[in-house]
């Protein structure tokens, strides 16, 4: 019995039981299964809705992944969803599950930004992408937890406090939509929606076994709403279980805005790819960046498969301007920060978490000359990468070099047995956003302890169809080869998966 069949089949016990003997076995299933069940009339999208319910009360307390949930809403946003249905309407979002990270602005509900400057702020009106949401019928469950002003590699606040990861309650989920992706990977909804200017999607999506993807900057619009400290550079990111979720979701919200100058009318979205593909292995991005071996072996054992499956796979190492380390352009976000909040910091409006503290200091202190120069790095960056994409159709490197790693420290202590340093684990994605280029993180083994691991493939500008045509492939060799299914790291009975740690072969 395939997965698919085996989800129709547990679906079909879950709804004729309303519980299954306690499960919410329909909260586990990825939006693409349930939009065949709902399609068939298998169930309805307030029996989803339920579930998810029923999971977020029983999860989310040790998770902390969800930090506005209005449960009456979400019941009233589900039965509007089946009138639609039962008028013949059908859409790859209606009825669906989805969370909204705490940056993006939903309409009369308190939206904090993980700050106690907004502690008490209310959204005065909906952000793009929650307004496409609703167009198309999808059930918002609420605010996910996310670092405050979602700059920094882990989610914990002032605000709402910390999030755990779901594999292990003991570990991060990352960040800074670290709240997203716990709440997508325990099932607590199908799809999260978050923000990505350095990896703040696809790292919690690598270390949760999640789906995550940056598309094209203005691929999907990014307007209104809080100020971004480092303008452009932001965009709406997905995580979801599936690939296929993640294409249906980018197909909806896909599209520009005219209040947002960088965002694209490109045609209809449909992942497409031309076979056999030319792909760049870059371990370690041409910068000798330290990796775990765990993740470094199954990296490798990808691209092996990937050229066995008969693509061109060669090593790759870029070529990168001078000065470009993993933390060469934090000045943008530092300046960026300073800009926004500099004047409310030294009138001491609020507490702020200590690093960005230390990061508004750094901004304040900088001068034109240090931003301009950033600015001009960033130029020459893509500049290099657009010279790899003539030799290479996509890069595949990992999304990070570690696994996740305990709660209560902002970073890892070691990588490859040297010590991390504060940005070691965000080594790998952010000069993507930099570029400006679609970037997606896809499950692709677990480490000796059974955490999952990220493959990064990344294209060139407005790629993204091609990015997610070959992460599908990735999905699919995974599964052919009875590897984890990294749907959730939670039981759909409610404890820990003795699947969490199984080893992949």
């Amino acid at each position: 019995m395939t997965h698919t069949q085996a989800s129709a089949t547990r679906s079909e016990k879950a709804v004729a039981t309303g519980r299954s003997d306690g499960s919410d076995e329909l909260a586990t299933h990825t939006a693409s299964e349930l939009q065949g069940l709902l399609a068939d009339r298998h169930c309805k999208a307030i029996d989803i809705a339920e579930a998810v319910l029923r999971r977020i009360d029983l999860h989310n307390p040790s998770l902390n992944a969800l930090v506005q949930v209005d449960p009456d809403t979400i019941r009233a946003q589900a039965r509007a969803a089946d009138d639609r249905i039962a008028a013949g309407e059908t859409g790859a979002l209606l009825g669906i599950p989805v969370s909204i990270k705490d940056t993006l602005w939903i309409k009369g509900q308190v939206t904090t930004a993980g700050s106690d400057l907004y502690r008490y702020f209310v959204a005065p009106e909906d952000a793009p992408v929650v307004a496409r949401l609703r167009a198309a019928g999808a059930v918002i469950l609420g605010a996910s937890n996310c670092s405050e002003f979602a700059c920094r590699g882990v989610t914990e606040n002032r605000v709402y406090g910390r999030t755990s990861n779901p594999w292990n309650t003991a570990l991060t989920p990352g960040g800074s939509s670290g709240g997203a992706a716990s709440a997508t990977a325990a099932g607590l909804g199908c799809l999260g929606i978050g923000t990505d200017a350095g990896g703040s999607v696809r790292r919690p999506a690598a270390h949760t076994g999640l789906v995550g993807m940056k598309p094209s900057a203005g691929r999907i619009a990014h307007a209104g709403g809080f100020d971004e400290p480092v303008y452009g550079h932001s965009v709406i990111g997905l995580m979801a279980r599936s690939v296929a979720d993640i294409t249906s979701a980018m197909s909806v919200l896909s599209g520009p805005d005219v209040l947002d100058p960088q965002s694209v009318a490109l045609p209809c979205f449909a992942p497409t790819t031309r076979r056999p593909l030319r792909l760049g292995f870059s371990p370690r991005l041409g910068r000798g960046f330290a990796v775990d071996p765990d993740v470094a072996v199954s990296i490798a054992a990808i691209a092996e498969k990937l050229s066995k499956a008969g693509h061109h796979v060669e090593l790759c190492d870029p070529d990168w301007p001078d000065g470009a380390e993993e933390d060469a352009l934090m000045p943008l976000q530092f300046a960026g920060l300073a800009a926004i909040y500099g004047h409310a910091y030294q009138d001491r409006a609020w507490q702020p978490d200590p690093d960005i503290a230390r990061q508004i200091e750094a901004g304040l202190a900088l001068d034109g000359v240090a931003v301009s120069s950033a600015l001009e790095l960033r130029k020459a960056l893509f500049l290099s990468l657009a010279r790899v994409f003539e030799q290479f159709d996509l890069l595949i490197t990992p999304t990070t070099p570690v696994t996740a790693w305990p709660k209560d420290r902002p970073e890892p202590e070691k990588i490859e047995g040297r010590p991390a340093g504060p940005r070691g684990h965000a080594a790998f994605t952010p000069i993507f956003n930099h570029c400006f280029v679609p970037a997606c993180s896809v499950p692709c083994g677990l480490d000796a302890v059974g955490l999952p691991i990220g493959l990064q493939i990344v294209g060139p500008i407005h790629a993204d169809p091609m990015v997610l045509a070959l992460a599908t492939e990735v999905e699919k060799l995974i599964s052919d080869q009875g590897q984890h299914n990294f749907s959730s790291a939670l039981d759909p009975r409610g404890g820990l998966s003795k699947d969490v740690m199984n080893v992949c072969a």
